[in-house]
């Protein structure tokens, strides 16, 4: 089994309005390749949130009275503090420095997925997650096979923390074409055990994957083909992933 990342670039520059399928099909065509069957692209959520205009000036944002609060306590921007408020669906956790929050899709994230970092302009603009980003992936992934007549998953990626563990990683916040989770029950391990209750989080595994190569900084690789990896076809959406609350035994 052979699994390879390739990158897709030169990638523009993104800005509001723009067609993201479009752009990768630019890509690839200056790059002479085209798609191949069972190929997942992986497209960070930054650029579909930059296309779809949900950046955040935050010089036009007015810090309520719970968002000083926040702020006095965690030592962040009273206006960054409102726009995370506007973006959650509930605070769970406040520290100095972090603020953990559900957002609205019901992902479970430092400061509702918030931004700072790889949004032109200035430190007054940030960056929310894509308000649909499984509707973002179809319409991607739309183009993507019409185009090319073969069948791909695209993958909204973006980088999240770990509860306990230190540093974050590229996970799916967005799907389309791909079964988020791969079941292992039912099937035989090497020593011909039935396995009963092996779940892997296949789309989360490939986003990390397209993490190596997309980088943090200033790769300015938004956008990863990742080929040969092993999945199953589905449309279930990236809130698979959470758990309900009477399973959640950390909330």
């Amino acid at each position: 089994m052979r699994v390879e990342l390739i990158a897709v670039t030169p990638f523009p520059l993104v800005k509001q309005g723009d067609d993201i399928g479009s752009l990768i099909l630019e890509s690839l065509g200056s790059m002479g390749i085209s798609l191949e069957e069972g190929d997942a692209v992986v497209v960070a959520s930054t650029i579909v949130s930059k296309a779809e205009g949900t950046l955040i000036d935050l010089t036009t944002v007015t810090p309520s009275e719970r968002a000083l609060i926040l702020s006095s306590t965690t030592g962040k921007d009273p206006r960054l503090c409102e726009a995370i408020l506007r973006a959650s669906k509930q605070i769970l956790k406040v520290g100095p420095g972090p603020i953990i929050a559900e957002t609205h899709h019901g992902f479970i994230c430092a400061s509702a997925g918030i931004d700072t970092s790889n949004v032109a302009g200035n430190n007054d603009i940030v960056c929310t997650l894509p308000n649909d980003p499984d509707m973002s992936a179809r319409t991607i992934r739309a183009k993507l096979e019409e185009t090319f007549d073969t069948r791909v998953a695209v993958i909204v990626s973006d980088t999240q923390g770990r509860p306990f563990r230190i540093g974050a990683l590229g996970v799916s916040v967005g799907l389309s074409g791909i079964d988020p989770v791969w079941r292992y029950k039912g099937e035989k391990d090497l020593y011909g055990y039935t396995l009963n209750a092996s779940v892997i989080a296949r789309a989360d595994e490939i986003a990390a994957a397209a993490d190596l190569v997309m980088g943090q900084s200033n790769e300015g690789i938004p956008v990863v083909i990742v080929r040969g990896a092993r999945y199953r076809r589905s449309e279930d959406p990236a809130t698979t992933y959470i758990r309900d609350v009477q399973n959640d035994l950390f909330r």
